[in-house]
């Protein structure tokens, strides 16, 4: 496979939807209208190393935040964080229009079940606000992460050029 693709996925939201089971110690939180600056500043954080570690960047926060939330797209209520007592542990930050932009998990939190617990906190979230499915992008290369979304009923839909 090559890093030049992304798949477009997708998960219907009909049916019943399971719950997130939060790893010991974390709780969910929300944005808010407005949002703490050092909780936003530390999802950030989380956000950075996950792009770099997927070969990727992300903007620095003060550019990332201006254009995040002035997007006609964000609603501050689709952007959860995970908090642990070390801090952000994990976020999904998604779309109005039922898409997962971005999760990220920080590496101390990896392999516990939090991207999991975070997608279903949105796929639930969606189907509150009565979306028919919830779409992501994920790099085709990205096999662990591909195997998650799998793992939770999405499929691919579309193969793009990246």
């Amino acid at each position: 496979m090559s890093s030049d693709h992304v798949l477009l996925m997708r998960r219907q939201l009909a049916g019943t939807l399971a719950a997130p089971a939060w790893p010991e110690g974390v709780t969910l939180q929300q944005l808010g209208l407005k949002p703490n600056r050092k909780l936003l500043q530390e999802a950030h954080a989380v956000l950075t190393s996950g792009y770099w570690e997927g070969g990727g960047g992300a903007p620095i926060f003060r550019q990332w935040w201006k254009a995040l939330s002035r997007d006609d797209e964000f609603d501050p209520a689709l952007f959860f964080i995970a908090v642990d007592k070390e801090g952000v542990a994990g976020l999904a930050q998604c779309w109005t229009s039922a898409f997962v932009k971005d999760l990220a998990v920080a590496p101390r939190m990896r392999s516990r079940g939090l991207g999991r617990a975070l997608m279903l906190a949105a796929f639930n979230a969606f189907a509150q606000r009565g979306a028919p499915h919830v779409d992501l992008k994920v790099r085709e290369d990205n096999t662990p992460a591909i195997a998650l979304y799998k793992s939770l009923g999405m499929r691919m839909i579309e193969r793009l050029r990246a």
